[in-house]
């Protein structure tokens, strides 16, 4: 079995229109072990987050080749992707995407409790995650009742709830102050080391693209390891 977790090859993604069809992705090449942390950064609107979600499973390329954990992400069915975005990625995004009424333990259970239709186990893996991330005391409350940052952890907690082997972070701390941007970021970086996950994240952050191993850059629709 390969090492390599992601492997992508020429991915292409045009959008069409009416007036013009506009390539977003000009032919990435991406290939990343298993374990590895890595980052992408880039100007606004060169693609970093359409790439993410050609990897997610969220969105499918024009052309090339995308696979992840050995799924074949272009030649994948919806039932095929479906199962895979439930099992072999997490996504963690900008905004949290938490449901206003669920409390942060029925939040970050709800992945494994549709998964496997066991509501204890599913809420034991939530709970020992919030509480991994500090939120132990937390676990009742609703996201208007949790900080900016509490809520980005819930999410962290919820991508990681089925143990998936990659993890794919859109600007995860992009609506955070300072201090809870450190931590949310502090927790990405360290949560992936202790449990072998596969970390991607697309960031504005300089100071967080420098803690990844492998850093590259989005440019002109092509992807540069730098």
């Amino acid at each position: 079995m390969s090492d390599d977790i992601i492997v992508c090859r020429g991915v292409r993604k045009v959008f069409a229109s009416e007036a013009e069809d506009l390539e977003i992705l000009r032919g990435v090449d991406l290939i990343l072990p298993r374990g590895a942390r890595a980052s992408i950064t880039g100007p606004s609107g060169c693609g970093k987050s359409t790439f993410l979600s050609i990897l997610g499973g969220l969105d499918r390329p024009s052309s090339g080749e995308a696979s992840v954990a050995g799924v074949d992400l272009v030649r994948a069915d919806e039932d095929g992707l479906s199962a895979y975005r439930s099992t072999a990625v997490g996504f963690v995004f900008q905004f949290h995407y938490l449901l206003k009424d669920f409390t942060a333990l029925e939040n970050a259970m709800l992945p494994a409790y549709m998964l496997t239709g066991n509501r204890a186990e599913a809420t034991g893996r939530a709970r020992e995650l919030l509480e991994a991330v500090g939120l132990g005391g937390r676990l009742s409350h609703v996201p208007a009742k949790l900080s900016g940052g509490e809520r980005q952890r819930v999410a962290i907690a919820r991508a990681l709830v089925n143990d998936p082997g990659v993890v794919l972070a859109d600007e995860p701390t992009g609506n955070l102050d300072r201090q809870s941007a450190q931590a949310v970021e502090d927790l990405l970086f360290d949560l992936a080391a202790r449990r072998g996950t596969t970390l991607l994240v697309v960031t504005h952050d300089p100071g967080m693209a420098a803690r990844a191993d492998r850093r590259f850059v989005l440019s002109d629709g092509t992807l540069v390891e730098s």
